[in-house]
């Protein structure tokens, strides 16, 4: 029989892309000898972060819409066209059995190339409200794996599988890992610790609300673990420094999040679909503080989904200056409202979902060479 063949398509945020890859790593350990190829945006950062998976991916000049007017936008039909000729070609030379799409500017054009050529296909939605790339592909794709319920407001209910979101694997399986944790950043076990997901481009309110309130963490006798992203750092290690503590880390990345994770009693995060799939799976007590620069405020739509089955506190960014710092202190302390928290955020928790789109995969591409 034929290798089976996929082409995955998604980019722009990691949160659509560290899904692709997750689900490009299940259908391979299902079938290792499946053939990949990615399909990204140029100048996207899935371009360094797929060939870093080990993946071959192909560079497409399609660009988002910007949301107030500029000559950019001018191009947008020409790169449009240009993109969905350039992804034709690229899947009559592939022949994929399956293309999938997580959303981002490149899955467009060729999510909609492949279903005008009867490509079996299936889309992943990340996010509580649906982006509008997959909004204006859903009555055309054969499934749609989603990560939240009450979806079919969006699509076809009946093409609608509740999945939840791939997750990396190294942040499952976190239990009784925190004093390998402690050990690697430094810190004391017997002494509560926060953990602070600036994202990878910062948190300007979160870290400006953490920055002022160092002085409170320290007198309190927390241990933070603070990833600043890349355009606070040198303002934060200053900020640490300042302070003259041990329990205080500032970095702009974290390269051991699992590490990150088993040392948290609480994690302080933006509500991306990514961010908040960890850390459903590494079952962590968490204070979301949703970005109100995202599309359709689906950050808010996301942390409500956890609000409603109290298992996460939410603090809206406009309050996070005032309230966050206080209230994570008073939550670190409180073990009774930390232990209720990781109970309810554990049922929110979908371990197997790349196996599971892994699965649908398979069967849209009627694949039994398995």
């Amino acid at each position: 029989m034929k290798p089976l063949r996929i082409i995955l398509s998604g980019g722009g945020t990691g949160g659509h892309i560290f899904p692709a890859i997750a689900i490009a790593n299940e259908i391979k350990q299902l079938v290792p000898h499946a053939e990949f190829l990615f399909v990204g945006a140029l100048g996207r950062m899935e371009m360094e972060k797929v060939p870093a998976a080990g993946y071959k991916i192909i560079g497409v000049p399609i660009a988002g819409l910007q949301r107030k007017f500029t000559l950019e936008n001018l191009k947008l039909p020409f790169l449009i066209i240009k993109s969905l000729l350039q992804t034709r070609r690229i899947i009559k030379a592939f022949k994929p059995h399956v293309v999938v799409g997580t959303g981002g500017y490149a899955s467009g054009p060729v999510l909609k190339a492949a279903t005008a050529m009867n490509i079996p296909t299936l889309i992943q939605e990340q996010n509580g409200y649906a982006g509008i790339t997959n909004k204006l592909l859903a009555k055309k794709v054969n499934r749609i794996c989603v990560g939240y319920e009450g979806m079919d407001v969006f699509f076809p209910k009946e093409k609608i599988l509740l999945t939840g979101n791939p997750v990396r694997q190294d942040i499952q399986g976190l239990e009784g890992k925190r004093g390998e944790a402690m050990r690697f950043f430094g810190l004391r076990e017997d002494l509560k610790t926060i953990l602070v997901i600036g994202g990878s481009l910062g948190a300007r309110t979160i870290n400006e609300a953490i920055g002022s309130g160092l002085d409170k963490f320290k007198e309190a006798g927390i241990q933070l673990i603070w990833q600043t992203g890349k355009g606070y750092t040198d303002r934060a290690i200053l900020q640490v420094q300042q302070q003259n503590s041990e329990l205080l880390k500032a970095s702009a990345f974290i390269q051991r999040m699992d590490m990150a994770y088993a040392a948290a009693d609480l994690v302080i995060s933006r509500a991306g679909a990514s961010s908040v799939t960890e850390l459903c799976n590494s079952h962590k007590a968490c204070i979301l503080v949703p970005s109100p620069n995202v599309a359709e405020d689906h950050q808010t739509k996301n942390a409500m989904a956890l609000v409603n089955k109290a298992a996460t506190l939410l603090i809206k960014d406009t309050e996070a200056s005032e309230k966050l710092v206080a209230e994570a202190i008073r939550l670190v302390r409180d073990e009774a409202s930390l232990a209720k928290l990781r109970a309810n955020i554990r049922l929110l928790a979908y371990p197997d979902s790349a196996n599971i789109i892994a699965n649908e995969v398979l069967k849209l591409a009627n694949y039994t060479g398995v």
